[in-house]
C-alpha cells in the first residue's frame, strides 16, 4: 500500500526540489480509491487526511495503481505519474494547466513514495584526459537558405549517421562516441538538426513557426550526408529518428548500407489522456515549456536505468529552443505516420533494417515496433530489458548489450 505520509520527508536535503516547492506553492488532492489526502507543497510539504476544496487538482487512481506505483521498480506503465496517466490508470480532475505547469516537480515529489534507491556510485573522472570526440560545424545551402550544422564524430571504418529524439541533440550519443568496441570499426557521426543543440536556425527563422516534415527531415538527412561525402553509411535514429530511419530507407534504401531503428513504429500512441498536448504546454508564455518537455517525456524512461543518466537526458530536453519540441512532435504524430500503406515499398533485402526497442517505452511500445517488424519483414527485431524510450542515453552499458551484436552482424 502506498504511503502518502512520505511525501512530508521529500525536501530533505533536497535543496533543488525545495525551491521548486517554494515556486509552486500549491495545494493538490491524491486519492487512493475512496480515500482522499491533502498535499499543501510550499517551504515544506503537509499531508493530511481528507480533501479541501481549494486543491489545485485531484491525482486519482485504484489503491492498487497506487501500490504498484509505488513498488521499488514499478512494472511498465507504473513508472511515473503522467505514465500512468497515458495508460489511463490514474485520472486528473481540476486544474490541468497547473497539473503541466508542474510535472517535473511533481515526479520528482511523488518519488518519495517509493523505498529509498540505493545510493548510485559515480566512477570519478580520473585525471584530465580529453575524449576523442571532434566537434565540428558544417556550412552549406539547404532549402534555399544558408545554414550552419554541428555535428560530433570519433572513430574511422564504415560511418555510423546518428539522429537524435525530438526536441534533444546529438549529445545522446555521447556514449557511443566514446566507445572504442564501436569507434574502431565505425565512424560514428552525431549531429544536430537545424534548431536543435548547437545547430542555429535558419536565417529568417524570428518569422516562421518551425514544424518538421517528413520530406524535410529526409532531405536534411541526405543533404547532410552527401556534404561529408559518406560512401554507403549506416543510419541509426531514435523516436523520431527511428520513423525517419524508416523514410530513409523508403527513399534512399540503396544509398544505405543498413538502417537501426530505436523505439520505431508506424506510428505514435499517444495515450489515453491528451488534454496536455490540447493546451500547448509545450509553447505557451505562461508555462516553461522546456521544463514541460522533460516533464512529458520522463515517464518514458526505465526505473531502472542510473539517475546520472537519466537526469542527464531530461537536462538536454531542458535546453531545448522554444518551440523546437512542438514542432517536431508535427513530425512524430502527423506527417510522418505510416499507416498509409507506403511501407509496402520498403526492402529490407536492399536496406537492412535492424529494430530494437525499450520494454518501458509508452509511445513506441514493444507491441507497435513488433507490428513494424511483422509488416516489413525486419531484418532482426528485439525488446531491450531494462530499456526506455531513450535507451542511448538514458543507459549506454545497457543498450551496448543489445547494439553490439547488430553492428558485428552489419560488419
Amino acid at each position: 500500500m502506498i504511503d502518502f505520509n512520505r511525501l512530508s520527508s521529500a525536501l530533505d536535503d533536497n535543496s533543488a526540489l525545495a525551491r521548486r516547492a517554494r515556486l509552486a506553492a500549491l495545494t493538490l488532492v491524491a486519492k487512493r480509491g475512496p480515500y482522499p489526502v491533502t498535499v499543501r507543497i510550499d517551504d515544506k510539504i503537509k499531508v493530511s487526511d481528507g480533501a479541501r476544496p481549494d486543491a489545485a487538482f485531484t491525482l486519482i487512481a485504484s489503491e492498487e495503481s497506487w501500490a504498484r506505483f509505488a513498488q521499488a521498480v514499478p512494472p511498465v506503465g507504473y513508472q511515473s505519474l503522467v505514465g500512468m496517466q497515458r495508460m489511463g490508470t490514474l485520472r486528473i480532475e481540476g486544474d490541468i494547466l497547473a497539473w503541466g505547469r508542474n510535472l517535473i516537480f511533481l515526479e520528482q515529489l511523488f518519488a518519495a513514495v517509493r523505498p529509498d534507491a540505493p545510493t548510485e556510485t559515480i566512477a570519478p573522472a580520473g585525471g584530465p584526459a580529453i575524449e576523442p570526440v571532434v566537434g565540428r560545424y558544417l556550412r552549406m545551402d539547404f532549402n534555399g537558405k544558408p545554414h550552419r550544422i554541428y555535428f560530433e564524430e570519433a572513430g574511422q571504418g564504415i560511418p555510423l549517421v546518428c539522429l537524435h529524439t525530438a526536441g534533444a541533440d546529438g549529445r545522446q550519443y555521447r556514449a557511443l562516441l566514446n566507445d572504442a568496441q564501436i569507434t574502431g570499426r565505425f565512424r560514428v557521426i552525431a549531429f544536430d538538426l537545424p534548431w536543435h543543440g548547437k545547430s542555429s536556425p535558419p536565417p529568417g527563422f524570428e518569422r516562421e513557426a518551425y514544424r518538421l516534415t517528413t520530406e524535410l527531415y529526409v532531405d536534411t538527412v541526405m543533404a547532410f550526408c552527401r556534404a561529408l561525402g559518406l560512401d554507403r553509411p549506416v543510419v541509426m535514429g531514435c523516436s523520431i529518428g527511428g520513423r525517419a530511419v524508416l523514410h530513409l530507407a523508403l527513399k534512399h534504401g540503396g544509398y544505405f548500407r543498413a538502417a537501426i531503428g530505436l523505439q520505431s513504429a508506424t506510428h505514435a500512441d499517444a495515450g489515453a489522456d491528451t488534454r496536455l498536448r490540447d493546451l500547448g504546454v509545450l509553447f505557451r508564455p505562461d508555462v516553461h515549456g522546456q521544463e514541460a518537455a522533460a516533464g512529458s517525456v520522463a515517464c518514458l524512461i526505465s526505473p531502472t536505468s542510473p539517475n546520472s543518466e537519466k537526469w542527464e537526458t531530461l537536462w538536454h530536453y531542458m535546453q531545448g529552443g522554444p518551440g523546437v519540441f512542438m514542432g517536431d512532435l508535427h513530425y512524430y504524430f502527423t506527417d510522418g505516420d505510416l499507416r498509409n500503406g507506403l511501407l509496402d515499398g520498403l526492402d529490407t533485402k536492399k536496406c537492412p533494417l535492424h529494430l530494437l526497442t525499450g520494454e518501458y517505452d509508452l509511445s513506441a511500445t514493444p507491441a507497435l515496433t513488433a507490428e513494424l517488424a511483422r509488416l516489413v519483414k525486419a531484418t532482426s527485431f528485439q525488446v531491450m530489458e531494462g530499456l526506455g524510450h531513450f535507451p542511448m542515453s538514458e543507459n549506454p552499458a545497457q543498450f551496448r548489450r543489445y547494439l553490439l551484436p547488430v553492428l558485428e552482424r552489419i560488419t
